[in-house]
């Protein structure tokens, strides 16, 4: 591998961007690509690519390309160390996340109640400046108090992240919606929030609420799932 390949690989990961590096299995040519902005044939099999998390080869164009995925970890964002937060955060450990819980009220987000996960008493806005959403980032929100979730939900509407979700009810997220966008953002913005979180599959305990809200992420990261979930919103 190239020197600059290898740097630009690099820069890629500690930027936390996935990458994709296409080589030509017949002539050796070698192509990194951001599966976030080339709309190329080619970049589209790059994006599916990532996305499912698979190297593997394609056919475009009489060629036969390998492509190569150098996705950077998961990140999990829990804003709100509630009794959700617990068995989300060790489902999501377990499924392949970096998890970090936010929440100033430190008698909340606890070692105790949270060990071994990065634990942040700022509030969203500010712990979320510090360690920005990238476009493999999840934010869910928990704690059904605006002043600190509608910080957080701020901050992820204007990042890349590809999930971001708010626990409450159709009325509450109504009002949420109602105060977002008062702060600016359009319907379109807010179809990408998906409340009340996680899949509708009657889920009552914390625990079911974990599994609900961990299958939406993945079915929003892996499939056209999410994608068409949201399209359908859109016609509500």
């Amino acid at each position: 591998m190239k020197k600059e390949t290898l740097a630009a690989l690099l820069a890629a990961r500690n930027a936390g961007r996935p990458i994709v590096r296409a080589t030509d299995l017949e002539t050796g040519e070698d192509r990194l690509i951001d599966p976030a902005t080339d709309r190329s044939e080619l970049g589209l099999a790059a994006a599916q690519a990532a996305r499912s998390d698979r190297s593997a080869p394609v056919e475009i164009g009489g060629h036969t390309w390998f492509l190569a995925v150098f996705n950077p970890p998961l990140d999990l964002a829990i804003v709100g160390a509630v009794h959700i937060a617990q068995p989300l955060s060790q489902m999501a450990a377990l499924g392949g996340y970096r998890v970090r819980i936010i929440d100033p009220r430190a008698a909340f987000a606890t070692a105790e109640r949270f060990p071994g996960v990065s634990l942040s008493h700022d509030w969203p806005d500010q712990a979320l400046a510090k360690a920005p959403l990238g476009p493999r980032s999840a934010l869910v929100a928990l704690t059904h108090d605006p002043k600190i979730d509608d910080p957080a939900l701020t901050s992820a509407l204007r990042s890349p992240c590809f999930y971001i979700g708010a626990l409450g009810s159709k009325k509450t997220h109504a009002n949420r919606l109602a105060r977002l966008r008062r702060h600016g953002f359009s319907d379109e913005d807010l179809l990408r929030l998906h409340g009340p979180v996680g899949l509708a599959i009657g889920a009552r305990s914390p625990a079911e609420i974990a599994i609900s809200i961990l299958a939406q992420m993945t079915q929003v990261l892996r499939t056209d799932g999410g994608r068409e979930q949201t399209a359908a919103r859109a016609t509500d």
